[in-house]
């Protein structure tokens, strides 16, 4: 399998490459990096050539691009790798706009190639082991969720609304929302969301969110979606979620492999992670797609579902009522 790899813009490509790097049937045959300097340091890191366009690019004989662009220009990107016949690997969130995603999805089909989203968390052991203890009825029927994605602020073009689309309610809220639908089979149909910027002032975007949602079954979840881990914390964030069924309660920490360090050289406290490597599995996945007759796991549709979570999570923080979903384009 022959990879092109589209802009370390996002941070996430750091592991992709490492990992694709590291499969044995995978050949990293070029690279474009909107910041030519970088991008040429990449390409030496991983012994390829590096390209100054996009064009030249998707030009290189290749059957697959991932691309973790800045979120605004995921869909000219990968509506043009669609159009050179490649499939795609998508950061989340899929887009800024629900007209981009559904672009994207339209050119993928239109061109008979694959699209698949970034969603590593479904891919986290704890969160697999929740998904069948629930789908094996040990909970009963699920009657709330509570939830968390806690994170750093990553500066750079994330708190940049244009290039972003949003500050953390968009960084954050796609992964959970995204769990929640696979995990239960369900759909979001209402959101109710209190979005704010109380953590980085200077900033004009949004650093805090707090969604109240309602599933298609009548159960509803709540998600505290921040960039509220400041520089003294000792990791990025987390993703947490608390199923309360009529049976029992089911708790899952997904990083919680990790060992508490406190340093005296330092003079700090950090969490050394030594746990599953959930990007391994994504880009395993991922490799599956491309090289054999399958359908995504995680598919267009599912970041498009995910991003009108966030999306109704802005219009509601915008007028204050309820959102319903699905929305209309």
């Amino acid at each position: 399998m022959k990879v092109v790899l589209l802009s370390f813009a996002h941070l996430h490509m750091g592991s992709y490459a490492k990992q694709l790097n590291a499969h044995p049937d995978v050949e990293i045959v070029g690279i474009y990096n909107e910041d030519d300097s970088f991008g040429q340091k990449m390409a030496d890191q991983y012994r390829t050539g590096f390209f100054k366009t996009l064009d030249e690019a998707l030009a290189v004989p290749s059957d697959a691009v991932v691309v973790c662009s800045a979120n605004a220009d995921h869909k000219p990107m990968v509506v043009a790798a669609a159009q050179a016949g490649k499939h795609v690997m998508c950061e989340k969130p899929i887009a800024t706009t629900i007209a981009d995603a559904q672009a994207m999805i339209d050119a993928c089909v239109a061109n008979r190639v694959k699209l698949m989203t970034a969603f590593p968390c479904r891919f986290i052991p704890a969160v697999e082991r929740g998904k069948r203890l629930i789908e094996e009825g040990r909970l009963g029927k699920i009657l709330a969720i509570r939830a968390t994605n806690h994170g750093s602020m990553p500066g750079g073009w994330f708190a940049e609304k244009e290039k972003a689309g949003g500050g953390a309610v968009m960084d954050h809220t796609v992964h959970v929302a995204d769990l929640i639908r696979w995990m239960l089979g369900l759909e979001i149909v209402k959101v109710y969301a209190e979005v704010d910027n109380l953590y980085y002032p200077e900033l004009n975007i949004d650093d805090v969110g707090q969604l109240n949602m309602t599933l298609s079954d009548g159960s509803f979840v709540t998600l505290d979606t921040s960039w509220s881990r400041r520089r003294p914390f000792p990791f990025w964030g987390d993703v947490t979620l608390e199923f309360v069924g009529e049976r029992g309660v089911l708790e899952i920490d997904s990083f919680a492999q990790k060992i508490d360090v406190y340093s005296a050289v330092n003079k700090s406290v950090s969490w050394d992670y030594w746990g599953s490597d959930m990007d391994k599995a994504l880009v395993a996945d991922f490799i599956r797609m491309v090289t054999k007759e399958e359908p995504a796991f995680i598919s267009g549709e599912d970041g498009l579902k995910a991003l009108e979570v966030a999306v109704a999570a802005y219009r509601s923080g915008e007028t204050g009522e309820v959102v319903n979903l699905p929305l209309e384009n």
